[in-house]
């Protein structure tokens, strides 16, 4: 397995609930393919340099996890076709230990 970090930025419009479910969906993404989830960290709302669909804050969430490459492209697909997430950036990192 090969490690990843995936900084995810949801709209910073969505209730408790709702962030919450896409949270659960994001871990699910990670542990259905086998893969780890090492680390979840959410850093809260932050202003943004620039407006995106008319919106100044972005609520984002780090993930650092451990998948086979294969199921990235999964992970990709629901990430781009998920309405609550406006930006993410999913990177190959080098194991932190």
């Amino acid at each position: 397995m090969k490690a990843y970090e995936l900084m995810v930025m949801l709209n910073p419009t969505l209730d408790e609930e709702a962030r919450e479910a896409i949270v659960v969906k994001i871990q699910g993404l990670v542990t259905d393919g086998g893969g780890v989830l090492d680390n979840l960290e959410s850093w809260g709302k932050r202003k943004l340099a620039f407006e995106i669909d008319d919106l100044t804050e972005g609520d984002y969430l780090v993930l650092d996890f451990h998948t086979e490459p294969a199921a990235i492209a999964e992970i990709d697909r629901v990430l781009h076709i998920t309405d609550a997430v406006l930006r993410y950036m999913l990177v190959r990192r080098e194991d932190r230990g």
